[in-house]
């Protein structure tokens, strides 16, 4: 990496932590969530933010773009939802010089470098698949053309994990699109009371924009440059072909799981361990880096049995386990 070059990515990442102070004017606490929400902006992917009513996923979001001054769009998911709605629709216009009728390409809220997909369990499979070819292509397909989304571009799904009349859990392939599946707590007692204080008077911070799109797109070759030694990258081999029943020596996994985590799965867990480190101010991976990120990038790429339902046992529980075996 050249010297000027050098100077240049460490200016931009001595903005990460003014970054996480910005969101913090309006976010109290949930400091993991926002992290593993950057890293995978840092690591060019997607992810789905799962916790019950009211922990400010919506609000997490937006206040995470608007420091970040990139252009935000909300979808809220419903039932009666259709993928034109999402991508976009042709409409027919006409030339006034002319007066030729024409096809013309109308965006929808997809075209946004930031996009919430709130409650996206709540819309059947046709329109959930309407985000499949955006996430994995960052471009969508209409009448045959190709229309190129915009850069950085980052899908944050949530789901509601309680309430599940009336829902579409989405199928495990759509799942593994998402680079990490973020499961976020209630906040602490002493949060909540600061919660509770800033909320509800009449001030609210104002936000600086601390990062361009184009910034983004800077760390984001960064994060791809940062080492990761050969030791490390068998480890995250090793961990990731432990989760599979038919070739892993763990008793547990076989106990417990159907399947396991495909080689997505350490492609994202190498991504997003450079992520974590750049987020961290390193230019180097650390097994920290690895472990921390294990849950939310393993815990939706793998499925246990009936069995495993039955006693409680979750897909968290199982990376423990594999954790404390490596």
């Amino acid at each position: 990496m050249e010297t000027q070059s050098l100077t240049h990515y460490k200016a931009l990442v001595a903005k990460l932590p003014d970054l996480k102070k910005e969101i913090g004017k309006i976010i109290v606490g949930q400091q993991e969530a926002i992290d593993e929400i950057l890293i995978s902006l840092l690591a060019g992917g997607h992810c789905l933010l799962e916790g019950v009513p009211g922990l400010a996923k919506t609000l997490m979001v937006k206040t995470m773009s608007e420091a970040l001054d990139m252009s935000f769009k909300r979808v809220q998911f419903t039932p009666d939802l259709m993928p034109g709605d999402i991508v976009g629709t042709e409409i027919l216009e006409e030339d006034h010089e002319t007066g030729k009728k024409f096809f013309k390409f109308n965006r929808g809220p997809i075209f946004a470098n930031v996009v919430l997909a709130d409650e996206i369990n709540r819309t059947p499979p046709k329109t959930q698949a309407a985000l499949l070819e955006a996430m994995q292509e960052y471009k969508v397909t209409y009448a045959g053309n190709d229309y190129p989304l915009p850069k950085p571009f980052l899908i944050i799904a949530t789901q509601n994990p309680i309430e599940q009349a009336g829902t579409y859990p989405l199928p495990e392939a759509q799942l593994d699109r998402f680079l990490l599946y973020i499961k976020l707590s209630y906040p602490s007692e002493q949060e909540e009371l600061n919660v509770l204080k800033s909320t509800t008077g009449t001030g609210r911070p104002e936000l600086n924009a601390i990062l361009s799109d184009q910034d983004i797109i800077e760390l984001q070759k960064l994060t791809r440059q940062v080492h990761i030694s050969d030791e490390l990258i068998s480890y995250i081999n090793k961990l990731v072909r432990s989760t599979r029943p038919d070739s892993t020596s763990s008793e547990y996994v076989k106990q417990w799981c159907d399947w396991g985590a495909g080689p997505r799965a350490g492609q994202a867990l190498v991504l997003c361990a450079k992520g974590r480190a750049v987020l961290n101010g390193r230019f180097s991976v650390i097994p920290d880096d690895i472990q921390a990120l294990a849950f939310p990038i393993l815990r939706h790429r793998m499925a246990l049995n009936f069995r495993a339902e039955a006693e409680g046992i979750t897909t968290d529980k199982v990376i423990a386990e594999l954790l404390k075996a490596k």
